[in-house]
């Protein structure tokens, strides 16, 4: 599937939604190491952007949405609308990192 075919909106410009297949969703759980949470403790002191939570995050997000991609294949879409993203905290240092969105069929209009 094109990655271009996924929207947090509920319908793509120029085409029609002929078939929809239903939720889809990846999930992925991430926790911190011990280095992790070392040197993120670290570049707290310091302040600004955490660089290395700040790529955890970015990895679980990524990670989320190919498997969401992937469930949607699996279905037979072509096109992924209404993505969204959440993610809570399963325990400390444990988050659960959630993309789901509706997979549909959709076609050029006209």
């Amino acid at each position: 599937m094109n990655h271009a075919f996924t929207t947090t909106a509920f319908d793509l410009p120029g085409y029609r939604t002929v078939n929809t297949l239903g939720v889809v969703r990846g999930i992925t759980v991430r926790s911190r190491s011990i280095v992790g949470s070392f040197f993120g403790g670290l570049q707290t002191i310091v302040g600004g952007n955490i660089t290395i939570y700040t790529e955890l995050c970015e990895r679980a997000r990524s990670d989320a949405f190919e498997l969401m991609v992937q469930h949607a294949d699996q279905l037979g879409a072509n096109a992924i609308v209404g993505v969204r993203y959440d993610a809570n905290e399963i325990m400390a240092g444990v988050t659960e990192v959630l993309c789901y969105g509706t997979a549909v069929v959709i076609e050029v209009q006209g």
